[in-house]
């Protein structure tokens, strides 16, 4: 859709939540561009320490979010990733991943209301003009709102209380946009965490990777994402 030549991607990086997909994205990697992909998974060198109770049980994207979060921002940090689940992922001041705080998105919570409610309508998920709803698409759309804002400065408020005010905060995904400007304690918002992620775990495990047996002519390591 890019115009873009297979010839000019000399590097493929995958973060996947979806391990039945896994074999699906190396195919269509190793098919079209002759290139074997680099997955995030443990293993791979990121360059942050993961102190979880086991490591193998962080999503691969919110190791991501905070390798970008400490090389754009420095730590400690705290990012916070508006997509299907909302998380706050934790990045110690000797920039080593905590951990955080996982809770239901705001898309997951508004579907939940509409479907066991017979009468309330679906809406879209934006800030109305007032707080007080004057008819029920508007109270429909306070309430996720302004429900949601209070639940992500509730958690950082309590977050920052044990990481220290100087924490910086970040927000990214779909919905950062929204929340992100209104909240007492995200500095920043940023669209393109996770690829600025991706792209720097991809430069420091970077090799050639193409397949061999192949008649492909050699690539350099420079990703294209």
């Amino acid at each position: 859709m890019a115009h873009l030549e297979v010839s000019e991607v000399h590097g493929i990086v995958i973060s996947s939540v979806v391990p039945p997909l896994d074999s699906v994205l190396r195919g269509v990697c190793e098919r079209y561009f002759s290139l074997k992909p680099l997955f995030i998974e443990p293993g791979v060198k990121t360059g942050m320490p993961v102190l979880y109770d086991n490591p193998a049980e962080v999503g691969a994207d919110r190791i991501v979010n905070a390798v970008a979060a400490v090389e754009k921002y420095g730590a400690p940090c705290i990012v916070v990733d508006f997509g299907t689940a909302t998380t706050f992922d934790c990045v110690s001041a000797k920039a080593q991943y905590m951990g955080g705080v996982i809770c239901p998105g705001i898309g997951i919570s508004a579907d939940a209301l509409f479907e066991r409610t017979a009468r309330l309508p679906r809406v879209d998920i934006r800030k109305p003009a007032r707080v007080i709803g004057s008819n029920t698409v508007g109270s429909l759309q306070s309430g996720l709102y302004y429900g949601y804002l209070g639940l992500v400065d509730g958690i950082l408020e309590n977050l920052l209380k044990e990481m220290g005010e100087k924490t910086k905060v970040i927000a990214t995904g779909g919905l950062a946009p929204l929340i992100g400007p209104a909240s007492k304690h995200i500095a920043t918002v940023d669209d393109l965490l996770t690829l600025e992620g991706l792209r720097i775990i991809w430069e420091r495990n970077a090799a050639p990777r193409v397949l061999t047996g192949k008649s492909a002519a050699p690539r350099k390591p420079a990703p294209v994402h």
